[in-house]
């Protein structure tokens, strides 16, 4: 450790003093002040006032990356944020900026990491990025560092499904990483309103159910596809033990003096809910002992629970507590309900196919 410490020292003094000219001029604010947007233009006046060149620049770089590594999160995400204004090299400034999304990451400044990691999007979606393989390397990586970021944002529950649910980031997990479908399925379960986008996702589950195994997306099948409410039940028991065990949907609150799951428990009345609905559209007639077997509940609670829910929900259902069932009244859509159902999204993926055509054939022209 000792011979390890001493390494690690000269090396800091080795950085600290590549890295001297640029970091002073750095902590010079009106120094700083003559610095534009043109890139070019800051390069030439560092090389003729200070005699600073790319070398100096590049050696923040490393100075930077090692203030990382020793835990100095604030340091490095300040020279990071310097240098990406400055480097001409568009790998290592990329490079930069996955350093400070980490850094910000790691001093929970969520708002910040936010922003860098939209400016990541941005880049790994651009037509510009250096391969088909990369770039979708790149999707994997984002979605991977944005768990961090959304569990710990109020909002953070319907950007998963903004972000995770576009094609090419859907196509990206199918292909590379299965088991980031375990957090866009949980945010479907807890967000109500995303119903449409939904049904589509219950068929990428559908494709998926044979490929890959995890308790929350076999729960969606189990009720969606195979409607085999029995299997969904003992799944339902699983995803709990999932939630608590998972670092990201597991989160603890601390209320007083005891300790709760948020998510646990809406998870685990969304999915009844979704249990219930899909029971009701196949059955008129329902028991109520049955109900509450299905639900994990017992009869007084599924009979309150089932109350509140006809009060709430647009559920056309009444109880017969003489006979201790509940009677479903049938919703049939009409044939311009169904018409309208069906092509609501024709036009966005109409647009879709478009786009994606017209970026086919200009990938496909010959450079001239």
């Amino acid at each position: 450790m000792v011979e390890r410490r001493v390494e690690v020292v000269a090396r800091l003094k080795s950085l600290e003093e590549a890295a001297a000219p640029i970091v002073t001029f750095l902590q010079n604010p009106n120094a700083v002040q003559e610095l534009r947007a043109e890139k070019q233009h800051n390069l030439q006046m560092l090389n003729d006032r200070y005699q600073i060149g790319t070398e100096q620049i590049e050696a923040l770089y490393q100075y930077a990356k090692f203030q990382f590594e020793c835990g100095n999160y604030s340091g490095a995400a300040d020279y990071l944020y310097q240098y990406r204004d400055l480097s001409m090299n568009s790998e290592r400034s990329l490079s930069a900026l996955w350093g400070k999304l980490a850094a910000e990451i790691l001093m929970q400044n969520w708002d910040t990491a936010l922003e860098e990691l939209n400016r990541l999007k941005e880049i790994i979606d651009s037509k510009n990025f250096s391969s088909p393989l990369n770039q979708v390397q790149g999707r994997i990586w984002l979605m991977h560092w944005s768990l961090f970021i959304f569990f710990n944002n109020e909002n953070g529950r319907t950007q998963i499904i903004d972000l995770f649910n576009q094609d090419k980031y859907l196509n990206a997990i199918q292909t590379n990483a299965p088991h980031l479908l375990r957090y866009l399925a949980t945010a479907f379960i807890v967000n109500k309103r995303r119903r449409p986008q939904f049904k589509d996702f219950i068929k990428v589950i559908q494709q998926e159910q044979h490929s890959f195994e995890d308790p929350i997306t076999e729960f969606l099948a189990c009720v969606y596809v195979n409607y085999d409410f029995d299997e969904a039940q003992k799944k339902m028991k699983m995803c709990e033990e999932v939630i608590l065990n998972d670092p990201f949907l597991g989160k603890r609150v601390e209320e007083g003096s005891f300790t709760t799951v948020p998510l646990r428990d809406e998870f685990l009345e969304n999915a009844r809910l979704f249990m219930f609905e899909t029971y009701c559209h196949i059955h008129q007639r329902i028991d109520m002992g049955v109900v509450a077997e299905k639900l994990n509940l017992n009869y007084d609670e599924a009979e309150r629970w089932i109350v509140n829910l006809i009060k709430t929900s647009k559920l056309d259902a009444k109880i017969d507590s003489q006979t201790g069932t509940i009677v479903i009244e049938p919703n049939h859509l009409n044939v311009y309900e169904q018409l309208i159902d069906h092509t609501k999204a024709l036009s966005g993926r109409t647009n879709k196919l478009v786009t994606q055509l017209l970026e086919h054939a200009q990938q496909s022209q010959p450079a001239r």
